[in-house]
């Protein structure tokens, strides 16, 4: 499961806020982005 911190995160719970930069739509936080609906984050994170 994934966490935050220390605490682990269960389906139903709320995502921590994220802030990241996006190559095709500028700045975005997450959950806002989402509003109430549901989403899917790919993180690719390249190199070593």
């Amino acid at each position: 499961m994934a966490r935050a911190g220390q605490k682990i995160l269960d389906s139903g719970e709320r995502f921590p806020a994220l802030g990241m930069d996006t190559v095709a739509h500028g700045p975005i936080t997450l959950p806002d982005r989402f509003d109430d609906h549901w989403g899917v984050v790919l993180i690719y994170r390249a190199h070593w």
